[in-house]
This record gives structure tokens, C-alpha cells and sequence, in this order.
């Protein structure tokens, strides 16, 4: 007999897992873009004066925070299905960190941040003159980035970056989710777990270091050579947990941690794969070395304790490799910066409490009340991502599992506490290179079994429970969902307080970018920028788009302003000391920031114009509502406009024993790089010819750390001298 024709709406209603997560997502977007690009009005629209202390989220429409609670849902309604859609899920985690990290770009016209303006100037820079100057700026040590970035626009006829510098952190946002979605193929979780991983790496990640910056492009790569190590390299050892028990609290302690399951995967693959991704380790790391002061060490100390913990194939001689490619780009790369900052390259080591305390207590103190709650919410975030780690790692040692990948990821970047304040941001950067691990085992916090195995077991594995009561999987599995979800929406909510607290400050209207315009159009043959200060110090990054052009003409130069706007004295002092083609940049960036963070007045901003405005000994030469530069009306006859900073300085004149130690270096890469390569081939044992290398190896770089030793002893000293 003929099958009864079911109703097209209950076909509908039965497929609706399929197509209902999809459309919602869809649905989302559209609702997210609308709601801010039109224009500004009821429950819609973004009106940028009414940005507060809040930040961005102050001026956002209700309409654009339902769109995301939206998008949020239909990535649960996916999860919460049997069936692994990762194209799907792939696309709603990419819309979801679209509507987050791209807000400002669908918002503001211009690029956000002032220090991106400096790092395309450094790339006009190298452009222009076709190298670099570590005596301009120290970052100018570490060109890489630059230099890579300069080749690709000056083949591509590219001469203006501003769409780049716009749309920056959004697609490093998305480049960053490529191998960390890799990394989490590595563990040993549920579907569940490892897409909300990925979804918690997207909404805690508020550090808004993913600008045009060499800290961003490294970023990347420390995913992807961490993302490589455990695919590629990744090692598994099995306890049979037959042995006799050791003896003592402590042995048989470690023996049980010893004895748990892993929690990660290993995956075979040939020798010829392994020795490409052998070489793109390497190249990786020495991209990241000469881009990133930090970066590398977090690269080495990832490596270095996967190794230690028994989590990766590699041997020991690899971590020596990459650390002499750290070394010697320091000893002879970078002489220009180290030799006149000993103490700023080394005066941190140890201090871990002072730099803590430069790297939270600082930042809170001198806020006002509406911008002191977006540090908190910064600080909260931190603390539930590591609280939930916490509870996540517990919950798999439940289970018997050690995840020692995970856990290493959270832990090696604490070391660099140790090491300096980093111009006070090295907390920031802890943070930022803890979030794989952390957000690995916040997920277990929710979902901790371990994946379906057989078809004989198809269900989660989950601990056996000796109470006489036990909830339904099902019924715990759905209370699972719904806490991560909740916990999903107040983190993304939480997220653009946090993100775009500064707004007001970071955002950069075309009003400064045309002051800044008109000060290069009369820089020739050099120039000076005042930037607005409330304490003169070491380390002040300018509130305005800064150094975008001409980086080798222009001096930005402090000043110091005054709680009182029409108290000019310090300003023209300052001015009755510089030389011709000197300006003082007036904007509204500044007097937001001086207002946040120091306790200005709110009407500080048009108070102190009027000042200036009235000052008899100064001219306006540029006015826009949000920007204004001044000079100083006459200069002496004599005065003359210096010639631009010279480009050479101290470099390296190297030290008796810097031939030696160039030799050294070599024969010790080559030696160990065939050693890694020989392994690859036969690592069950150990050969007459790896062992031959080995005494090659040893000697020589023992030798080239000699060198490296003499040379920062001799050029230091003779630098002092």
C-alpha cells in the first residue's frame, strides 16, 4: 500500500535541525549590519557623541545586541545536535566574531587605534627609503613585519593602507580561529566541547592586540607552530597501569597523574610530511624572531615543555636550535637597541610582584566612576576564564584524564612575569597567549566527558558515580547547554564593555588624521608634534594618529597641560625652546583620555582651544571640530629648522671574538638540523652518526654561547664607556 503523503509543514518542522541554526545565523547578520549602518534613530543606528565612559556599548542600538544573543543561539541550537557540521559551525563562529571584533569597522570611518597609524609609518618608512633604523625606534630592531608588509603593498602598487589598517583586527580575529580550531582536532573531548572552546576563544579575547601590529602577525604564528607541534609531532604514551604501586605520598601521587588517560591525540604521519613541517617550524620561528620581542619565547617555552611533559617527538635539540636563532638575533641584530638599554633588557628579570603590580593596580587608579567598571569587566572576564579552567581541569582529573597540552598553554606564559614589564603590558600579553589553554579546559568546566567511543559504547563516556542517585545524560546534558550558553551571552555582552571601553580615546576621527595631514605638508626639512600629557614620563604613546608619514623628519615631543585649561605656561615655555616648524596638536582623542584617566574636567577640551585661541604668542594654522594645531606666532631671525635625526648611531663594531662565534652558529644549526632530520627517519634508536653529530653539535654551541656572552660584555662596556 502507498506510504500517507506527509504534510509539507510537519517535513518542514522535522527538518528544522537542518535548516533553522543556518537562518538564524543569517538572520543575525543581517539584523547586526543593519542596526549599525543605517542611520541614527530610534533602535537603530549609531550615533559616535554618545559614546561615555562605557565605551562603544553606550551608543550601540538594542537591536545589535539582540542580533548577536542570536547568533549565540543558533550556534547552541548546532552544538546541541549529534551531528559534527563544522562548515556550519565554522561559519557561525565566523559571524559571531564578525559582529564582535568588526563593530568598530563597520562604525567609524577611519581606523581605530594611534598606534597602527606609527606601524604604517614604519612601513611608508621602509618603503621609501628601502631600510630600516633601529636608531629611530627600537622596534625598527625587529623589522620583519614591516619589511614583510612593505614588499607586499610595494608589489601590489599599493601606497595608501588605510582600508588595511581598518579591517586588520577582524581578519586576524578569523586567521587566529584557522589553527586553534587545529589545535582543539588535537584534544579529547566532545564535539560539544570543542566548538565552545572555539566560541570562548572569540568572546574572551578583548586584549585588542589583533591591530596592524607585529604582536597580531605573531600571534598567528604562535598558533600555528603550536597547532603544528601537535598534529604533526604530537605524542602519546598509554599507562597499562600494571606496575607495582612506588612507595611515599609523593611517588605515588605522580605515579597516578602519570597513570591518567590523555588527553590529547596523536595522529601517524610519514617522514616525508614531518620533515616539511620540521622546516616550516623553523621558518615560522624565525619569521616570529625577527618581528616580536616576545612572541618567540612563548614559542620556545610551548615547545620546550611539550617536550618535557612527554607531548611531543621531538627531541631535545630543536629547543636548543630555535633558542640560538632568539640569541643571536638579539646579539647581532639588535645591538643598536640593547646596547644603550642594558637595563630596560634585563632590569625586569625577577621582579615578578613590581611588574604584576604595573600590570593591574596601575591601570585602575586615576579612572573615573563609568570607565573604572570597563577595567573591572576586564579583570572579571580574566577571572571567570580562569576560574572556569579551573573547574574544567578538575572535572577531566575526575575522569581520570591528564590534559597536559592544555594545561601547559595556560601555564608557560605566567613564566614571563619573570622577566620584564614590558612597558607595563606584559599582563596583556600573559593573558592573550594563555587564552588556547584556558579556554580548552573552561570548556570542559561544561562539557568534561569524553567522546562517544564504539558502536558499542555510543553514548559519552562519563565517571562512575558511587551515590545511589544519578540524573538522566540527557537531562544533564541539556543543563549543560543552557549554562554555557548563559555563560556565552554574558561573556559577549561583557566582551564590547571591555573591548571598546576606550572608544572614546581609541577612535580616531578624520578631523586628526587631517591635522596630522597638514603637519607632514609642512615638515621640510624636519618637524615637531606636542602631544598633550598630564605628567611628563618615560614611555607616553601619543593619543593621536601618530607617525603615519615622514617618521624620520617628525619628533613627537611631550608637553605638559594643566587641570586648569587656560594655565599656558608649560605649553609656551615649550615652544619658546623648539625650533621652527614646531606644532602643538590639539584634538579631541587627547582631552577624552586626559578626562578618563587623570580626572580632567569635560569641558576641558573647548576650554583649553578658547585658550589657545586667545594666547598672543600663538597661531592657529589648522581647525577642524575635533582637531586644531597650533605654532608659535614668531621665532627669533636667527631660529633655523633643523635637518632631519641622522640614521646611523651606535652599531655593531663588533667584539674580538664575533668571527668565531658567526662560524659557531652555523656549524651548530647545521649540525642539529641534520640530527632532527636523522631522527625523523629512525627514531626508535640511536646511531653512530647521530651521536658523531652530537659531538659536532655540542662543542659548537657551547662556543657560539661564549660569543654571544663576550659580545654583550665587550660592546656594553664599551657603549658605557
Amino acid at each position: 500500500s502507498p506510504r500517507p503523503r506527509v504534510p509539507w509543514t510537519e517535513r518542514l518542522a522535522r527538518s528544522a535541525t537542518s535548516w533553522l541554526p543556518p537562518l538564524l545565523t543569517v538572520e543575525g547578520l543581517i539584523m547586526y549590519v543593519l542596526a549599525l549602518r543605517v542611520s541614527p534613530g530610534p533602535l537603530r543606528g549609531v550615533d559616535l557623541t554618545r559614546i561615555d565612559g562605557l565605551g562603544l556599548i553606550s551608543a550601540l542600538p538594542a537591536t545589535s545586541f539582540v542580533a548577536i544573543l542570536l547568533m549565540i543561539t543558533a550556534f547552541f541550537v548546532t552544538i546541541a545536535q549529534n551531528t559534527d557540521r563544522k562548515f556550519l559551525l565554522l561559519f557561525q563562529l565566523a559571524a559571531i566574531t564578525f559582529a564582535l571584533h568588526g563593530a568598530a569597522a563597520l562604525i567609524e570611518d577611519t581606523p581605530r587605534f594611534h598606534t597602527a597609524y606609527v606601524h604604517a609609518g614604519f612601513v611608508e618608512f621602509i618603503n621609501r627609503t628601502g631600510t630600516s633604523s633601529p636608531i629611530l625606534d627600537a622596534r625598527f630592531a625587529w623589522p620583519g613585519f614591516f619589511a614583510l608588509v612593505a614588499f607586499v603593498t610595494k608589489a601590489a602598487g599599493v601606497t595608501d593602507l588605510t582600508l588595511v589598517l581598518r579591517w586588520t583586527p577582524l581578519l586576524s580575529n578569523l586567521l587566529y580561529l584557522l589553527p586553534f580550531v587545529l589545535i582543539l582536532r588535537q584534544v579529547v573531548a566532545t564535539t560539544r566541547a570543542r566548538w565552545f572552546a572555539a566560541l570562548l576563544f572569540i568572546l574572551v579575547q578583548w586584549i585588542g592586540q589583533d591591530y596592524f601590529s607585529p604582536q597580531g602577525f605573531t600571534y598567528a604564528i604562535y598558533l600555528a607552530f603550536v597547532a603544528i607541534v601537535l598534529r604533526w609531532f604530537g605524542r602519546v604514551e598509554v599507562r597499562d597501569g600494571t606496575s607495582t604501586p612506588p612507595k611515599g605520598r609523593i611517588r605515588r601521587l605522580l605515579a597516578r597523574l602519570d597513570g591518567l588517560a590523555p588527553g590529547e591525540l596523536t595522529h601517524p604521519t610519514g617522514v616525508y610530511d614531518r620533515s616539511i613541517m620540521l622546516i616550516l617550524l623553523i621558518v615560522l620561528f624565525g619569521t616570529a624572531t625577527a618581528s616580536h620581542q616576545i612572541t618567540p619565547f612563548m614559542m620556545l617555552g610551548a615547545l620546550t615543555g611539550l617536550i618535557l611533559l612527554r607531548r611531543s617527538s621531538l627531541s631535545w635539540g630543536l629547543p636548543f636550535f630555535l633558542g640560538l636563532i632568539v640569541l643571536a638575533w638579539i646579539s647581532y641584530q639588535t645591538v643598536t637597541f640593547w646596547s644603550g638599554h642594558i637595563e630596560e633588557l634585563f632590569g625586569g628579570l625577577g621582579r615578578i610582584l613590581e611588574n604584576l603590580q604595573r600590570n593591574t593596580g596601575d591601570r585602575i587608579e586615576g579612572s573615573d566612576s563609568r570607565h573604572t567598571l570597563v577595567l573591572m569587566a576586564r579583570l572579571g572576564i580574566c577571572a571567570v576564564i580562569l576560574l572556569l579552567a579551573a573547574v574544567g581541569l578538575l572535572r577531566r582529573l575526575r575522569r581520570g584524564v591528564g590534559d597536559r597540552a592544555a594545561l601547559l598553554l595556560l601555564c608557560v606564559p605566567v613564566l614571563a612575569l619573570a622577566l620584564q614589564s614590558y612597558g607595563g603590558e606584559i599582563g596583556l600579553r600573559i593573558y592573550l597567549f594563555a587564552l588556547p589553554g584556558a579556554c580548552i579546559l573552561a570548556a570542559y568546566a561544561f562539557f568534561p566527558n569524553l567522546p562517544a567511543g564504539t558502536a558499542d559504547a555510543p553514548e559519552e563516556a562519563v565517571p562512575v558515580r558511587r551515590r545511589l542517585i544519578r540524573l538522566d545524560p540527557l537531562v544533564t546534558r541539556r543543563i549543560s547547554l543552557l549554562l554555557a550558553a548563559a555563560c556565552a551571552m554574558a561573556l559577549s555582552l561583557s566582551f564590547l564593555v571591555a573591548r571598546y571601553g576606550n572608544e572614546q580615546f581609541e577612535r580616531v576621527s578624520r578631523d586628526e588624521v587631517r591635522a596630522m595631514h597638514y603637519v607632514y605638508e609642512n615638515d621640510n626639512p624636519s618637524g615637531r608634534v606636542l602631544f598633550l600629557v598630564p605628567l611628563i614620563g618615560p614611555e607616553v604613546t601619543p593619543t593621536i594618529p601618530w607617525g603615519e608619514r615622514d617618521f624620520d623628519k617628525i619628533e613627537y615631543q611631550q608637553v605638559l597641560v594643566d587641570k586648569n585649561p587656560e594655565q599656558l605656561s608649560s605649553v609656551i615655555d615649550k615652544f619658546r625652546v623648539s625650533p621652527p616648524n614646531t606644532y602643538l596638536v590639539a584634538s579631541r582623542g587627547q582631552a577624552a583620555y586626559l578626562q578618563l584617566n587623570h580626572g580632567f574636567p569635560a569641558d576641558w577640551s573647548q576650554r583649553f582651544r578658547a585658550a589657545l585661541d586667545a594666547s598672543p604668542e600663538l597661531k592657529r594654522v589648522f581647525d577642524s571640530p575635533d582637531a586644531a594645531v597650533y605654532t608659535l606666532k614668531n621665532y627669533p631671525k636667527n631660529a633655523e629648522i633643523p635637518q632631519p635625526r641622522p640614521l646611523t648611531g651606535f652599531g655593531d663594531r663588533g667584539s674580538p671574538l664575533t668571527p668565531i662565534g658567526l662560524g659557531a652558529l652555523g656549524v651548530t644549526w647545521i649540525a642539529l638540523f641534520v640530527y632532527e632530520m636523522q631522527r625523523l627517519r629512525d627514531p626508535g634508536r640511536v646511531s653512530k652518526a647521530r651521536r658523531r653529530i652530537l659531538f659536532v653539535a655540542v662543542p659548537a654551541f657551547l662556543l657560539a654561547i661564549a660569543v654571544i656572552v663576550e659580545r654583550f660584555v665587550v660592546i656594553g662596556f664599551n657603549q658605557l664607556q
